[in-house]
């Protein structure tokens, strides 16, 4: 992974829903917490909000392994959750959860569709893609962590469906869903005639 990112925090020693909007509203601050650990304690944060809506902007961040500084502390972490105001363009607050290089982490990833303008299924049939999922679940090691899945659309055909057991995965990398049996083998992207275009079995009939 390319990208190094390193989230600035401070401890937060004030708690409660009335600190959080202050921290909001008078500071341009983001409370936050980060957890898990063997037998570490959860710490409360604050993150300057324009600095993490500036992280948050890189696809990346959403499955990377962060490092938290706060209080001459440095701590490697993932985004598990973030909380948006309904209305307006504001983070709330975010979670972070500790990760160790022995321990298998669950992230979800982004599904990136490569070569679909050369999708045969597209160019020979004259099918639209239809993407199912645009993100995965992986277990992994932190160190195997991809910042995203890479799927080839260059040979789907016509009527065809990639399920997520087709996904070509990267070494050390395995699909939550599939752990949970076949029934979970759910579609991700498929190429299909366009809603109202006729099949060359209906043209053949009606010429």
């Amino acid at each position: 992974m390319s990208n190094d990112f390193i989230v600035e925090a401070t401890l937060r020693a004030d708690q409660g829903k009335g600190a959080s909007r202050r921290l909001r509203r008078l500071q341009g601050l983001v409370p936050a917490i980060i957890y898990g650990g063997d037998n570490k304690e959860p710490v409360c944060l604050s993150i300057a909000h324009n600095k993490l809506v500036h992280a948050l902007q890189n696809e990346a961040f959403y499955s990377h392994i962060l490092t938290i500084q706060y209080d001459g502390k440095k701590e490697s972490a993932i985004l598990k959750s973030l909380q948006r105001h309904p209305s307006k363009d504001e983070i709330m607050h975010a979670d972070f959860l500790r990760v160790s290089k022995d321990h298998e982490i669950h992230v979800h990833v982004p599904v990136h569709f490569i070569n679909e303008e050369n999708c045969k299924g597209v160019k020979q049939g004259g099918g639209v893609i239809s993407h199912q999922q645009i993100e995965v679940e992986v277990i992994c090691l932190p160190a195997d962590l991809p910042e995203f899945i890479e799927v080839d659309m260059t040979n789907v055909g016509l009527e065809e469906i990639l399920h997520l057991s087709d996904l070509n995965l990267p070494k050390g990398v395995k699909l939550a869903a599939l752990t949970h049996g076949d029934d979970h083998n759910l579609p991700v992207v498929s190429v299909h005639k366009p809603k109202g275009a006729k099949s060359d079995e209906e043209e053949t009939a009606a010429e």
